[in-house]
């Protein structure tokens, strides 16, 4: 067997173009786009290519971009004024914070300054509650991503044995709800789980988003298993064995003839992750827009 390797640059490419008819249609009926603020506090170079990226990809479908910058030693009280600004902005219908922010300053607190209504990253305490609750809200973009993929490579979830390697509030949490709306048993694995392998290799659908390079090997596999890596780590070429040094969580090269279904990186979840980005903030504009009346011009 050799794994079906599911394309992430494609399905993206796909919910992007999606995406762009729909912004020309809320265009014709709203008279003006939506429009996505990213907020950058500080010099973080990753950072920085994130929230390019995301500005780019605004630009590509018809969003609206606006970039925000403060310094790295603003002050709560600056960031959280910026927040409460772009919350009143009626052009603004998504705001994104990036995360990390630095060491100073309180990202949760901030985060949960966010309007629920334009939390595009799906991370503020009233979406997170009714993700938990099972009712509609803005849902965090990589598990979105996630799903997406799954739904691409035919993959049935109802009744199956998902496992997700990682409980962070950013993935891991929202991953395992979005898993059980979708009807499958869900394991969490962490740091204190006794026994990974035991538990991974029950897995009809493997989630790996750990953080730790190749930590996934052909031992917590179940043959036929869709195994989706969202582990992104920055190694040397030399200890990655590629040119480019990056790997994720799964060592694909000892996975792939034993999976029905895999996630490269890069290509695999990644560009998922921006694409659902754009459908937030779509979504999050026809909402504020249905609620003011339509907004018809």
């Amino acid at each position: 067997m050799t794994a079906t390797i599911i394309d992430g640059k494609a399905i993206a490419a796909r919910v992007r173009a999606e995406i762009a008819e729909r912004v020309r249609a809320f265009v014709a009926r709203t008279g003006r786009p939506p429009g996505l603020a990213t907020v950058l506090v500080g010099d973080d170079p990753a950072s920085a290519v994130y929230v390019g990226g995301k500005q780019r990809a605004c630009d590509e479908v018809g969003i609206r971009p606006f970039d925000e910058r403060l310094a790295a030693n603003a002050s709560h009280d600056g960031v959280a004024e910026l927040l409460r600004r772009l919350n009143d902005d009626e052009q603004v219908s998504g705001v994104l914070l990036q995360l990390p922010l630095p060491a100073h300053l309180d990202g949760p607190a901030l985060t949960g300054m966010i309007d629920p209504r334009k939390d595009v990253d799906g991370l503020t305490p009233v979406n997170a509650g009714l993700l938990s609750l099972g009712q509609a809200g803005l849902r965090p973009c990589t598990p979105c991503g996630v799903m997406e993929l799954l739904a691409s490579a035919g993959t049935p979830l109802e009744g199956c044995e998902a496992v997700v390697v990682g409980r962070s509030n950013l993935f891991g949490k929202p991953m395992a709800q979005l898993l059980l709306e979708a009807n499958a048993t869900v394991t969490m694995c962490h740091s204190r789980t006794r026994d990974l392998r035991e538990v991974c290799v029950r897995a009809d659908v493997l989630i790996a988003a750990a953080g730790k390079p190749r930590l996934i090997g052909r031992e917590h596999v179940k043959r036929g298993a869709v195994v989706i890596d969202v582990g992104v780590n920055r190694l040397t070429p030399e200890e990655a064995g590629i040119a480019s040094g990056l790997v994720g969580d799964v060592d694909f090269e000892a996975v792939r003839d034993i999976a029905s279904a895999l996630t490269p990186v890069p290509g695999g979840v990644g560009p998922m992750t921006i694409a659902m980005l754009l459908s937030n903030t779509l979504q999050a504009a026809e909402s504020i827009a249905a609620m003011a009346g339509g907004n018809e011009r």
